[in-house]
């Protein structure tokens, strides 16, 4: 039996079309956390190369140290034009103790980023 074998160019285009296609995550510029009462306001700045309504930072949350998801601010649209951009998320409630959270980007394409921010609440 006769064994041929591919160009390394098509080998190489082959393994690189089966590879998913990953864009930058969004990145946490900036948090700012106030209590209000018994609950808290989070302000988060994300700056993230939107492109359109396909593909566009559409989220951040805060999350315990744990992992548990204490809010989310869904971002409805794409913000080609405003970069970096601010948006805030009010009347969260925090368990009692809570000295630290989470913060954590999504984009529409990509999902969550790996990386999140850890805030220390005063």
């Amino acid at each position: 039996m006769k064994y041929h074998s591919l160009p390394m160019s098509v080998c190489l285009f082959t393994s690189l079309w089966a590879l998913p296609t990953l864009a930058d995550s969004p990145k946490i510029e900036a948090v700012d956390a106030q209590r209000t009462g018994a609950t808290w306001r989070f302000s988060v700045t994300l700056s993230h190369p939107d492109t359109g309504w396909e593909h566009y930072a559409d989220g951040w949350r805060a999350l315990n140290m744990q992992g548990k998801e204490l809010g989310l601010r869904p971002l409805a649209h794409p913000h080609e034009h405003e970069q970096p951009f601010t948006r805030s998320l009010g009347d969260v409630s925090l368990p009692k103790g809570t000295t630290q959270v989470q913060i954590q980007a999504r984009c529409l394409l990509d999902g969550w980023a790996q990386e999140t921010v850890v805030i220390q609440l005063e």
